[in-house]
């Protein structure tokens, strides 16, 4: 064990969920901010508890191969890109590694299923001004002039800066003529801990196909004092089309208020994702990357594999995204979203879109679609509810077990798992094939370059199975059909799956049990296999024994 203040050389191995640099002297392990995979560092350590710590980087001995100059000079600082240091390339292959490891490490999936179902991530050609979407606070300098910018890591300590190269260009002049009038106007920024100031943060929003830009400013207040001073020249800026208030007088971390008005132009802003047009407002959820969000959801769309006459439900829709992409290939779409406004937006961008198969619910997922089921059930004489192809897009916490065992339920023929977290969905994905379903494919999509986080899209499909719900494995995790069954026959003997039976678990099993489960996978069985020398029929195989037969059959690669 280190203790603090040790200083150590030390060779990073891993990144952290935070971005920091991970790596292990004498089997401790140490985290350590602005290290990179690859790199030997020197650092004093600065907490140390019993199996790990956390560590300052004194000085880089060897960079790691994949380390770069950072573009931004505030990389370092600014809690906004953790891994900027690294080169993109790297970065792509340190987030398919860590869907990998969740795979194997919380869903407990084998090397070899993951290699067979795993497909490249999607990286971005211009890995940088992405995001469409960016929240600055605002605080006050030792001067007392009023800054912007972005928080420094974990703290509330707000590090000026005006361009950040995630965002796009228009975000600088936009902050540059909100800092001037809050100056001319005597427009104090609000201060956390005394809860006096009136301007908060500030949201931008900007469409990439458009060019439409929004303007939300959140205040400690109803009202902004000389607003038409403001209007004035963010009106100047081409692409302004709305400037909105959202009053916000809580003491908390959230944002933004509970509801916004319209200053100047309209309430929102439109755009598109492939040629779904999309209306959002100062409060509606809307990824952040156009560019990525277009190849997630054409993914996902890629993997559901609809071909238009398929039921499908959405699991936190949100505003409708997904659903809507999904409904140009659909019979009909059921969203299901918690938040009111966001339905209210779904119902809008159908109609704006002349979707008229998608159709939007209030609630939550882990509610809305098992008292579905329930009901479907009291009024179809107990008839199950059934649906093709199940979506679900949960937040980072990932599913509720009520809503997977419902999926299972209902037996979608496949279901899609987008995640923002492959922990989480490791997790999921670990039930969903303990219930009958298996990975057909994997794919991440780095829906936020210079950072740790990337997105995961999934497909999942029914374990195949015979007439009499038999289920069996099957190569490459495609589907199979009859002539696949009889050609997969291996050459094993009945005395050899016997033996194996017998040595495995100590069971003992006859031709008869055998030839009766290969009858069931559509093996070619022998002549009145299942009568016996009288004619009558003959006890069929144990449950049991059969689960014990179908083993040593995959142990063979019979089947």
């Amino acid at each position: 064990m280190l203790n603090k203040n040790d200083v150590v050389t030390v060779e990073i191995t891993d990144i952290g969920v935070g971005g920091e640099g991970i790596g292990r002297v004498d089997g401790y392990t140490l985290f350590i901010k602005d290290a990179i995979i690859g790199d030997v560092v020197e650092a004093k350590v600065m907490k140390a508890k019993k199996n790990y710590g956390y560590a300052r980087m004194m000085e880089i001995i060897h960079p790691s191969a994949d380390r770069v100059e950072p573009k931004c000079a505030f990389a370092r600082k600014c809690g906004g890109c953790q891994i900027q240091e690294m080169s993109y390339e790297r970065q792509l292959a340190f987030k398919e590694q860590k869907i990998r490891g969740n795979l194997e490490r919380i869903g407990g999936f084998d090397r070899g299923k993951i290699d067979a179902v795993m497909e490249p991530v999607e990286g971005m050609d211009e890995p940088f001004r992405y995001r469409n979407k960016a929240q600055f606070p605002f605080g006050t300098d030792k001067e007392g002039n009023p800054v912007t910018g972005f928080y420094a890591g974990r703290t509330h300590d707000i590090i000026a800066n005006t361009e950040c190269i995630l965002g796009v260009e228009q975000n600088r002049e936009i902050l540059e003529i909100i800092l001037q009038y809050m100056k001319e106007n005597c427009v104090a920024a609000y201060d956390e801990k005394s809860g006096k100031g009136l301007i908060r943060h500030v949201l931008i929003r900007y469409g990439f196909t458009t060019k439409e830009i929004m303007v939300c400013l959140v205040i400690n207040g109803t009202k902004l004092p000389k607003a038409d001073r403001l209007i004035k020249k963010l009106t100047q800026l081409e692409g302004m089309t709305s400037i909105t208030l959202s009053p916000n007088t809580r003491r908390d971390n959230v944002i933004m208020g509970n509801s916004y008005e319209v200053l100047w132009g309209q309430g929102f802003i439109t755009d598109y994702i492939g040629n779904v047009k999309y209306q959002i407002s100062p409060l509606s959820f809307y990824q952040v990357n156009p560019v990525q969000t277009e190849k997630l959801y054409g993914l996902a769309l890629e993997y559901a594999d609809l071909k238009g006459t398929e039921t499908v439900w959405d699991l936190y829709c949100g505003i409708g995204t997904i659903s809507l992409f999904l409904a140009q290939k659909a019979k009909q779409v059921y969203g299901v979203e918690i938040v009111p406004q966001a339905i209210e937006d779904a119902k809008n961008n159908a109609k704006i879109n002349e979707i008229n198969n998608a159709a939007f619910y209030v609630g939550k997922a882990e509610e809305v679609l098992p008292d579905y089921y329930e009901e479907y059930a009291k009024t179809h004489g107990g008839e199950k509810a059934r649906a093709d192809v199940i979506v679900v897009d949960p937040p980072r916490k990932g599913c509720d077990e009520t809503l997977l065992e419902t999926i299972v339920k209902m037996e979608p023929e496949k279901v899609v798992y987008v995640s923002c977290d492959s922990a989480t969905l490791a997790r999921d994905l670990k039930y969903l094939c303990e219930n009958g379903y298996e990975i057909r494919k994997v794919r991440g999509v780095d829906q936020f370059p210079e950072t740790v986080h990337v997105e995961t899209v999934c497909l999942l499909g029914r374990k195949i199975v015979n007439d009499k719900n038999v289920e069996y494995a099957h190569v490459d995790y495609e589907p199979k059909d009859a002539e696949y069954l009889k050609s997969a026959k291996g050459s094993a003997s009945y005395r050899e799956i016997k033996e194996w039976i017998k040595e495995q678990h100590d069971v003992s099993v006859s031709n008869l049990y055998i030839a009766q489960v290969k009858d069931k996978l559509g093996f070619e069985k022998r002549e009145n296999y299942n009568k016996g020398a009288d004619g009558h029929r003959v006890p069929n195989c144990p449950a049991e024994k059969e689960k014990l037969i179908l083993e040593a059959f995959k142990h063979f690669r019979m089947i």
